[in-house]
């Protein structure tokens, strides 16, 4: 067994090949990015604020959680921890973090290992006083940043690109600059995908890659408290209201005494990532006026519309196959049905079943109903397939608990190349879809008929503009250029050659 909290990369080379399967079985998914929250409140503690936050984006990052709170006097209190936020945060630790400005972090790791020394926030000091940072997204010219910095003196204590960002911001500082002079030269140094959520002695700040690959919105409560936040359901558990988002290429500086000061230190180029939309935002969140919950609906509709097949049920994977499905449903008037029975609470463990536990088919996540299924022609429905493995058990489990037909449709186009910008989707010889034909893939999860959701109607069902998304991970097109040498860490030598 491996000890808690512990790095997967360290002990990789010590662990048996069936238990390196099993894990890379369970991550059969494109990994979540990261969530990043701050509040700056009139008066009063912040620490559960900025904890319900982070609750409410959980599903943004499970590794590690941390908050950063500033006291009457600018003093920084940081605590941060491996583990889910209730496992990191307790009622005495929170109320030990004084301060009425703070910000959070939850991490899903995608630069540097997962050891407690990547967790976030990071704080660095300045002259100006402790500067913080919480970072989403991956900058693809961390590798270099991170030499120029180490040259110029800096000891760097993470292996993250956050960390780099932060003591760009400290060497600005260093120089002369106020606080959005400084931000906003660091940022002209940072090429990628970030969300950022910052804080210094009286204020939070927001900023935005110029593409705007990952989210970041602005609200208010009644008390008129500002919240940053990577999606609206964190402004929702503490009950503010949504203003707007901060834009990509935009720096907001947000005091109580000037409220939002914004600079476009950058002309927007959106592009946003679509697997926000499909995935990785959750469904009651709000993007471009509506919930993700109405787009996922549609995309179901358009799905069914392209890939119909006679069936007497459709049943979605939980959770995030459930809103596609319905929607497939009422296009196709073919019943939705739930069978497929989750485990809620199961999270990420290092604990294993064994080998013999395998064999016999132990599910820890997914159950079916039996009665549901028996006998019937069964469309299922999920939103990607990326290693083919989990899809695989899902299949079998259905013709197990008696489905005579298993129709598989994916409510995104397939998946073939990695992403660069802070999404974890392995490297392309590990992605099916890169390696293999529609059929290929069908008969090798073992499925009657396998469709995906075509390019155009994912972009169409979005109803604005089609050029605003990240469609990378599908394409190939990188809309933020990628060095060689990164590429040659995912990309297969084919695909990057001249």
């Amino acid at each position: 067994m491996l000890p808690e909290h512990s790095d997967y990369s360290t002990y990789a080379d010590e662990m048996p090949e069936e238990t390196k399967n099993f894990i890379n079985n369970e991550l059969d998914k494109p990994q979540e990015a990261c969530g990043v929250f701050g509040v700056l409140a009139p008066e009063g503690d912040v620490a559960k604020l900025v904890y319900f936050g982070l609750y409410a984006l959980q599903h943004r990052g499970q590794e590690s959680a941390g908050i950063t709170v500033y006291d009457a006097q600018g003093t920084t209190h940081t605590h941060k921890a491996m583990g889910l936020v209730a496992q990191v945060f307790n009622e005495t630790i929170l109320a030990e973090m004084k301060g009425a400005l703070g910000i959070g972090h939850n991490r899903y790791s995608t630069t540097g290992s997962s050891k407690v020394c990547n967790a976030q926030p990071i704080v660095v000091s300045t002259r100006l006083g402790d500067f913080s940072l919480a970072h989403n997204g991956n900058l693809v010219n961390a590798t270099e940043l991170r030499a120029e910095l180490s040259a110029q003196g800096h000891a760097l204590e993470s292996t993250t690109d956050s960390e780099g960002i932060a003591f760009a911001v400290g060497e600005a500082v260093a120089e002369g600059k106020d606080w959005q002079e400084a931000i906003a030269k660091a940022l002209h140094r940072c090429h990628g995908a970030f969300s950022l959520v910052m804080a210094m002695p009286n204020a939070i700040a927001g900023a935005r890659d110029a593409y705007g690959v990952r989210p970041l919105v602005i609200g208010k409560t009644a008390d008129g408290s500002y919240v940053l936040s990577s999606e609206t359901c964190g402004l929702d558990i503490i009950s503010a209201e949504y203003v707007r988002e901060v834009l990509p290429g935009e720096l907001v500086i947000i005091t109580l005494e000037n409220g939002i000061q914004s600079l476009q230190w950058e002309a927007p180029k959106p592009k946003l990532c679509v697997f926000e939309m499909i995935y990785f935002a959750r469904p009651d969140s709000v993007m471009h006026d509506e919930s993700l919950y109405t787009y996922r609906l549609r995309i179901g509709r358009e799905l069914a519309k392209e890939s119909f097949v006679e069936a007497d049920i459709v049943i979605g994977v939980p959770d995030s196959g459930i809103p596609a499905a319905i929607g497939f449903s009422r296009e196709s008037g073919i019943p939705y049905g739930e069978a497929l029975i989750k485990n809620r609470y199961v999270g990420r463990t290092f604990i294993q079943p064994t080998q013999a536990m395998r064999e016999s088919g132990i599910r820890m996540k997914l159950n079916t109903l039996k009665d549901v299924l028996q006998g019937k022609r069964v469309i299922v429905i999920d939103d990607s397939i990326v290693r083919g493995t989990t899809s695989r058990k899902i299949v079998r489990a259905l013709r197990e608990a008696g489905a005579t037909e298993v129709h598989m449709r994916i409510s995104s186009p397939p998946v073939t190349h990695p992403c660069f910008y802070g999404i974890d989707t392995d490297s392309q010889d590990h992605l099916i879809a890169a390696q293999k034909s529609v059929q290929a893939i069908a008969e090798q999860i073992e499925v009657d008929t396998l469709a995906y959701l075509s390019h155009d109607a994912m972009l169409r069902a979005t109803q604005i503009d089609t050029t605003h998304f990240c469609t990378a991970c599908f394409t190939g097109t990188y809309p933020i250029e990628v060095p060689d040498k990164l590429k040659r860490t995912k990309l297969m030598l084919e695909n990057t050659a001249p």
